[in-house]
């Protein structure tokens, strides 16, 4: 994402918990290091966030962002938070969303369906057995490169409010993800759907985390895992690589 803010021609400073050149170190959750972050800034791309202290993070570090004095905040959110609140984390970023509408600050929204690298994490945190690994029956995902997410954030300088969704260029099947996983590591592995009850999992069979009208990526699953696995370079999801 830097990369493509400063292609762009862009000034770019980042707020994280780690420091660095160009990096100012705080934590979003407690506030910590944000008075110096935002000195002097316009605009405020936030893609931070957290499964295990959403509210802390999301929730209320958006309102204290909210809050810093800057003429655009652009918030990246998911797909799908609103037809599925039932997900408790999908509950608490449909909040931060609100929180961002509701805002005096001029605002951008984009919501991108779930990255490559989160996909494969999923996949391999699930590979513990030797020959069969069951996956949840019928779950309908939309994986897109996340460069590509970054290049369309890159595009959205001015506040534009909620603008389209973007996906990847398939809605298929987390069982169908997973076998071609296998496929391209050169493993042989059964993959078995089981069924999984309950509305959260309902939500995503029907296709809630999706959006087939907007297939913004062009980067296919099977062309990310060639990447990730085979090839050296900067590659999304590098880090999940066993």
């Amino acid at each position: 994402m830097e990369d493509r803010l400063r292609g762009a021609g862009r000034e770019v400073r980042v707020f994280s918990r780690s420091g660095g050149e160009g990096r100012v170190r705080g934590d979003l959750a407690t506030g910590e290091g944000q008075e110096t972050a935002v000195q002097g800034v316009e605009a405020i791309l936030h893609c931070a966030s957290s499964s295990a202290s959403t509210r802390q993070l999301d929730v209320e570090g958006t309102e204290r962002l909210l809050g810093a004095g800057v003429s655009h905040v652009l918030f990246i959110s998911i797909v799908g938070v609103d037809r599925n609140p039932y997900f408790p984390y999908y509950r608490m970023k449909l909040e931060t969303e609100r929180i961002v509408e509701r805002s005096e600050v001029p605002w951008t929204i984009l919501k991108a369906t779930q990255f490559h690298g989160l996909v494969l994490r999923l996949i391999q945190r699930l590979d513990r057995l030797p020959v069969v690994m069951p996956v949840p029956r019928g779950f309908l995902l939309q994986p897109i490169d996340a460069g590509e997410v970054a290049d369309r954030t890159a595009k959205l300088a001015a506040p534009a409010g909620r603008v389209p969704d973007v996906g990847g260029p398939e809605v298929r099947t987390f069982a169908d993800l997973a076998r071609s996983y296998f496929q391209a590591a050169g493993r042989r592995k059964r993959v078995v759907e089981e069924p999984v009850p309950g509305k959260i999992a309902r939500a995503v069979r029907d296709g809630a985390q999706t959006a087939p009208n907007h297939r913004y990526g062009e980067i296919r699953w099977e062309e990310f895992l060639d990447r990730a696995l085979h090839q050296e370079g900067d590659y999304e999801g590098r880090s999940f690589r066993r």
